[in-house]
């Protein structure tokens, strides 16, 4: 993998997949990957690339450092580790970074120091637990599919219950409690797995509020 700025954040470089990684064979055991690389896109696991609602929610924390800064952060659903990156480079008192994948923990730490930032890992699926000592909940592109956000949602209700603040990023994907959100900012990226050159769309950073009764 090689380390390039991510679209819309200069300020941040990761280690991103491109032709020659050979990550397919992460995502696909036994696959011949120097085979299919002259022939179709690279299909790394999600956490090699930047995803649209991380993307910008990173931006608005750079963009907003008051947001997070002498707070304690989480970054749920870490993937790449953008998001708490761009928390800890904002003035993040302490930054979490949960994520279920081991890869893409290891990809966390990677970039994490090739940015010049500590940030502490949450292995596993963290959702079902009580929220951790946090202030501040940052949550990129969660809501990618039905069944993770049936479990996401009463967790992010248990983080409100205890005082604690919740921001969202996402691409307005069908999943999302769009009922729940209120729009902060909106900004126009591209999303993973979109082709190369395609346009840029908006995505936006919204305030995940209580459920009205």
């Amino acid at each position: 993998m090689r380390l390039f700025p991510v679209p819309a954040l200069p300020e941040i470089r990761i280690y991103t997949a491109h032709p020659g990684s050979g990550l397919r064979r992460l995502v696909e055991p036994g696959g011949d990957d120097e085979a299919n690389e002259d022939t179709s896109e690279p299909k790394p696991p999600y956490w090699a690339y930047a995803w649209a609602g991380g993307t910008v929610l990173a931006r608005y924390v750079l963009d907003h450092p008051g947001t997070v800064a002498g707070r304690r952060v989480l970054d749920l659903g870490a993937g790449s580790g953008i998001v708490g990156i761009a928390a800890a480079k904002a003035g993040a008192s302490a930054v979490i970074a949960a994520e279920i994948d081991r890869n893409g923990i290891a990809a966390i730490g990677l970039n994490a120091g090739a940015n010049g930032v500590a940030i502490a890992i949450a292995e596993g699926d963290i959702t079902a637990d009580p929220p951790p000592a946090v202030d501040l909940v940052l949550a990129g592109d969660v809501f990618y599919g039905p069944e993770v956000a049936r479990r996401i949602i009463p967790f992010l209700d248990r983080c409100l219950a205890a005082g604690i603040d919740v921001l969202v990023g996402d691409p307005r994907r069908a999943d999302l409690p769009r009922s729940r959100l209120r729009l902060l900012a909106e900004y126009k990226v591209q999303d993973f797995g979109e082709p190369t050159g395609a346009a840029a769309k908006p995505s936006g950073v919204f305030s995940f509020e209580p459920e009205l009764h």
